[in-house]
């Protein structure tokens, strides 16, 4: 395991060096002269020069590329052209927003999502199943941006029962400390602001969550079905194990593997394709930190959430390649 653990760490290196290289690259590959693209036509010469200068266009690009990884080895991110500040600085309440709304819509998904599962592997052909199997069906095929609309609407605007946007109330704010705001009100001993934070992320988590969640019912179900006729489950049900016993203790650890494969990919796919959940719900995570740094063409932003995005994705799957073994002894590296 340790063996296998201290290869996979090695893997990542070219993996790392090749987003760099990738995420670098996006300011080369504008047509034009970048600075020109960023300040807009009416820029004048002195303008474009001290950009190109700010930046180490005016560099050769191998040696803007050797700046730009010392730079991040530094833990140095550039700066915001719209704000001016250190992006390094002032990424992380983004990257925690989206990390929070992330958590909690995987946990939706996943809680939901191999229960049905489940349930429809045991109860094969009946009623369930197929509702199961259609409620999957269209969770997979619905738009999230009019899913997302729909719960504004109906639980927001109509039952008003959950807030329709933001993290929190913004009458009463809270002074964050990790920002991840359900832990932060929780470190205050505020219940009452926890209640309310946790009211916040149950619509867009619910819109977030609904296609991971129909995809790991679908799988759950698929992967259930193939355990459960397997000679050692027909073996331990000859022992005179309850149903429920054969399938959460049995059948489902060894029905987990390409379960968790799904759930490692829905998660960094959700940390970077939750723009259009944050854009209707006034989230303030990363996607929309992209979004609006694109808006304004602010390249270094640009570069350093891609960046930032691209890294946890990986980060997930290497945790989900660690966490097989766990699960199955059985594998061998």
């Amino acid at each position: 395991m340790f063996a296998y653990t201290t290869r996979r760490l090695l893997m990542l290196i070219p993996v790392l060096i090749g987003m760099t290289l990738i995420t670098f690259s996006i300011v080369h590959l504008i047509p034009g002269n970048p600075a020109q693209v960023i300040l807009g036509e009416t820029a004048t010469a002195t303008a474009i020069e001290d950009l190109e200068e700010s930046m180490g266009l005016n560099e050769p690009y191998f040696v803007q590329y050797s700046i730009y990884i010392t730079d991040l080895l530094q833990g140095d991110l550039g700066t915001s052209l719209r704000s001016k500040t250190a992006i390094s600085t002032e990424i992380w309440p983004y990257v925690a927003a989206t990390f929070e709304l992330t958590i909690f819509a995987m946990l939706f998904a996943v809680i939901v999502g191999v229960n049905a599962g489940i349930i429809s592997a045991w109860k094969q052909n009946s009623w369930f199943d197929f509702l199961a199997m259609l409620f999957a069906l269209i969770g997979v095929s619905m738009p999230v941006f009019w899913l997302a609309l729909m719960e504004q609407w109906v639980f927001a605007q109509q039952l008003d029962w959950f807030p329709s946007s933001g993290r929190q109330n913004n009458r009463d704010p809270m002074q964050p400390i990790t920002h991840f705001y359900v832990l932060d009100s929780l470190i205050h001993l505020d219940f009452a602001r926890t209640i309310t934070n946790l009211k916040h992320l149950v619509l867009p988590s619910i819109a977030l969550g609904t296609i991971p969640m129909a995809i790991i019912a679908r799988m759950t179900r698929s992967s259930m079905l193939e355990v459960m006729k397997s000679d050692y489950i027909r073996t331990v049900r000859a022992k005179g194990s309850g149903q429920f016993l054969v399938i959460y203790k049995h059948a489902l650890k060894n029905a987990l593997i390409p379960v968790l494969t799904v759930i490692g990919l829905q998660t960094g796919v959700l940390l970077g394709g939750a723009i259009l959940t944050e854009t209707i719900f006034s989230w303030p995570g990363i996607g929309r930190y992209v979004y609006e740094a694109i808006n304004y063409r602010d390249y270094p932003v640009i570069q350093s959430g891609i960046l930032v995005i691209a890294f946890i994705f990986v980060m997930i799957n290497l945790i989900v390649d660690l966490l097989y073994k766990y699960i199955d002894p059985r594998i061998k590296y």
